[in-house]
């Protein structure tokens, strides 16, 4: 597996990969919009120059925000997830950030326990955060 920095040709392919795993994924239109922005930053992972994970990230002053991360349903379970988030606060840190955020699903128990395995704390409850009403937990790290 290689991790690369994500680039906009990337895109359509993450888009296809986010479809996979999420039941309210972001559209091709609004990674390219997010992309567009100075303070997006993302990593994908790679095997034989297929992409097989992403996570995204906007640092902006001492806050780095993850926005999404995804690993492809045959490939989880072998630390890809772990692999983009270590780069993902790496990366935060190197430009300057101090605390990284995210939200995770109450219900998504493996990346909770990536993300507090990673050393993030809980914070409170986002009633009704998700387009189908689930709830989200709030997270931080302090870099």
């Amino acid at each position: 597996m290689e991790l690369t920095v994500w680039t906009k040709e990337d895109t359509a392919a993450v888009a296809e990969l986010e479809k996979q795993c999420f039941s309210d994924p972001w559209s091709a239109d609004l990674f390219e919009s997010a992309f567009a922005s100075p303070f997006f930053h993302g990593l994908v992972a790679k095997v034989n120059g297929e992409i097989i994970g992403y996570a995204c990230q906007t640092v902006l002053f001492e806050d780095a925000e993850i926005l999404n991360v995804a690993v492809a349903p045959s490939s989880r379970g072998n630390g890809i997830g772990k692999a983009l988030m270590l780069g993902m606060i790496k990366e935060a840190k190197t430009l300057g950030a101090e605390k990284m955020f995210l939200e995770v699903r109450v219900s998504n128990v493996s990346a909770l326990a990536l993300y507090r395995g990673l050393g993030f704390q809980d914070g409170y409850i986002r009633k009704r955060y998700y387009e189908d009403g689930e709830d989200a937990l709030t997270m931080s790290l302090a870099l």
